[in-house]
C-alpha cells in the first residue's frame, strides 16, 4: 500500500513540473498582472498556514506553520508592491 507521504511527494514534485512549464510559457508583459491576481491564492495559503501553525499539534508542525505564515506573508506583501508599482507606471502626470 502507497503511504500518504508517498503520494504528497509525489504531488508535489509533479506541481513543480507543472508550475515551471505553465509559468516559462507567459509572456514577460503578463507577468506583474499574472502575480497580482495570485495573491488572492496567497492570501488562502495564509488562512490555512494560521490554521496549521494553531493547531498546537506537535512542535515541528507549529515551527512549520509559522513558517509558512512567514513565506505567505513575504509572498503577499511583495505581490502588493509590484502591483502598486505596475499600477503608477499607468497614471497621468
Amino acid at each position: 500500500m502507497v503511504s500518504v507521504y508517498l503520494v504528497g511527494i509525489y504531488v508535489f514534485v509533479l506541481s513543480v513540473f507543472v508550475g515551471f512549464e505553465v509559468i516559462s510559457k507567459v509572456p514577460p508583459m503578463l507577468h506583474t498582472p499574472l502575480m497580482s491576481g495570485t495573491n488572492a491564492i496567497s492570501g488562502i495559503t495564509m488562512v490555512g498556514a494560521v490554521v496549521a501553525a494553531g493547531r498546537e499539534e506537535t512542535m515541528v508542525a507549529i515551527l512549520l506553520g509559522v513558517a509558512a505564515v512567514i513565506c505567505g506573508t513575504v509572498n503577499v506583501v511583495g505581490g502588493y508592491m509590484v502591483t502598486n508599482r505596475m499600477l503608477r507606471m499607468f497614471r497621468k502626470k
